[in-house]
């Protein structure tokens, strides 16, 4: 375990104790239109700015993971499925843990959709991964949200606590939820989990000033970080907007504990050096 450790630790900032995770995977379920079509263009975006890490599938991957920074994570995503299966929200394991280990992998993400008819076979696949990764040393990022039929509100708080606190029992060292909407739920389902949350989605916001303010409160109840891309992809200026995107997620200060005198970073990170 000592591996993952190493690659939790280089992770977080070491200024801020955030981690901005940027997703480039959304081609395999989106395909074209994404907001993905030209992935070295974004790529290129990375350079000195304190970005942590990136989600990529293996063909990407394997492709583009040279024109990664070095201080920035390459995330394997190991899930896969389209938007044209059926139902839309299947996925199964389309990279092993050693197929990513090779590829370069620090860490590997898994995707788990709860509170549907699949639902046993992706908490299968998470408790798999989780060991298999767990012995070749590499972290696993379990993203959880609720998705199916059945579902009349995907962010409602208790459903939100719930995906936090099974990534954590199920033993995922980094779990990706979305933002319910709720601080409170939310807040105290972050400090019951012993493994760090970013969030991944929340409320439908009108525009992106918006959007970045349902960041910062996710932040300040109690989030680590973001794994979100989609809504910074899709602006008119791209790199302008992550710079934006970035100022929120590292300088927000977080929740108030008893005896803080002031929570969050004292100062604004500096872009990576190393």
């Amino acid at each position: 375990m000592i591996g993952c450790y190493r690659k939790m630790s280089r992770l977080f900032s070491s200024q801020s104790g955030r981690a901005v995770i940027l997703p480039l995977d959304a081609g395999v379920a989106e395909g074209m239109g994404a907001g993905l079509d030209d992935l070295p263009g974004l790529i290129g975006l990375l350079d000195d700015l304190p970005v942590q890490g990136v989600i990529m599938h293996k063909g990407a991957a394997r492709a583009y993971l040279p024109e990664i920074p070095p201080f920035c994570s390459a995330v394997i995503q190991l899930s896969a499925g389209t938007r044209h299966g059926v139902p839309a929200y299947a996925k199964g394991i389309a990279c092993s843990v050693p197929e990513a280990l090779r590829l370069g992998a620090d860490f590997v993400a898994v995707t788990v959709n709860i509170a549907n008819d699949m639902e046993d076979r992706f908490l299968t696949d998470l408790g798999a991964v989780t060991d298999e990764a767990h012995g070749l040393g590499l972290p696993v990022l379990a993203l959880i949200r609720p998705m199916g039929e059945r579902i009349v509100n995907d962010l409602d708080p208790s459903l939100i606590s719930h995906c936090i606190r099974l990534g954590f029992e199920l033993g995922a060292d980094v779990i990706g939820a979305p933002f319910s909407g709720d601080p409170v739920s939310f807040s105290k389902a972050c400090a019951a989990s012993a493994a760090p949350v970013l969030i991944t989605d929340g409320p439908a916001r009108p525009d992106f000033d918006a959007f970045l303010d349902m960041v910062a409160q996710a932040l300040t109840a109690g989030a680590m970080g973001t794994c979100l891309g989609r809504m910074i992809w899709r602006q008119d200026d791209p790199g302008e907007a992550l710079k934006r995107f970035l100022k929120i997620a590292h300088e927000t200060p977080g929740p108030k504990r008893d005896g803080d005198a002031a929570p969050g970073p004292e100062k604004s990170p500096d872009p990576p050096s190393e």
